[in-house]
């Protein structure tokens, strides 16, 4: 496939997530078309994504877009710091503010999308920090029943980060598949709903780097603190 076609393919979802990770629209355009130069270069080369181009893109957006933040942290930086701030001060790991207020963003999405009791056993357990025996009563449930629907709403909430993530304007025969993979990625679907989406991936190149990003988004969050919803509820606004 000839790199133009690519370009024309992926830049819609490339300049999405520029602008979640720019300050500006200038900086968005810049930090898309780095990256798009950056994978020229090293396709020339004879390396890079032979599939799975758009999670490759993403990936050198992500880091073109980080790169920038650190050096323009470090530029605003006094030469002689050390001599005016504390050393333990200037030995803070750096925090990626960019990335963070992405996660953010991609946290609220997932969450606003679930279904208002599945919010409401989430913010009860998860922020308030209360037994399933002390809401069961507020809830009509039992004990048991609550720690089911906390269950249930967790891993719906996991799902709906996962596709909080998917930003490409999809063809319309793609759009099934697209809107399940954040399930399909957590072992959520119905057996027939899971074959629907494979034979359709089996197909689809486009829909296949989703499936990708998605499963490395996934394995990320298996082993970081993310995959507790306490993280993912903490900074929504309580709608009862």
């Amino acid at each position: 496939m000839a790199y133009g076609e690519l370009f024309e393919r992926h830049v819609t979802s490339a300049r999405k997530l520029a602008r979640q990770l720019a300050r500006s629209s200038v900086e968005a355009d810049d930090l898309v078309a780095e990256a798009f130069s950056k994978v020229l270069e090293i396709i020339r080369s004879g390396r890079g994504p032979s599939s799975a181009f758009r999670p490759y893109l993403l990936t050198a957006l992500r880091n073109t877009a980080y790169t920038k933040t650190r050096r323009d942290r470090k530029v605003a930086l006094s030469e002689d710091i050390t001599a005016t701030v504390d050393p333990v001060l200037v030995s803070v790991p750096f925090n990626d503010t960019a990335m963070a207020r992405l996660e953010r963003g991609f946290a609220a999405r997932a969450f606003a999308r679930l279904p208002e009791r599945w919010q409401d056993v989430l913010w009860r357990t998860e922020i308030e920090g209360r037994t399933p025996a002390d809401i069961a009563p507020e809830l009509g449930l039992t004990a048991n029943g609550v720690s089911a629907l906390a269950c249930r709403a967790r891993e719906g909430l996991r799902q709906r980060y996962l596709q909080a993530h998917l930003t490409v304007d999809n063809a319309k025969r793609c759009a099934p598949t697209v809107k399940r993979l954040g399930a399909w990625t957590r072992d959520g679907l119905l057996k027939r709903e899971a074959s629907q989406v494979e034979e359709h991936l089996r197909s689809c190149e486009s829909c296949r780097s989703l499936s990708v990003e998605l499963a490395e988004i996934n394995r990320a969050f298996r082993v970081s603190r993310r995959a507790g919803a306490g993280s993912f509820v903490a900074d929504q606004p309580r709608s009862r």
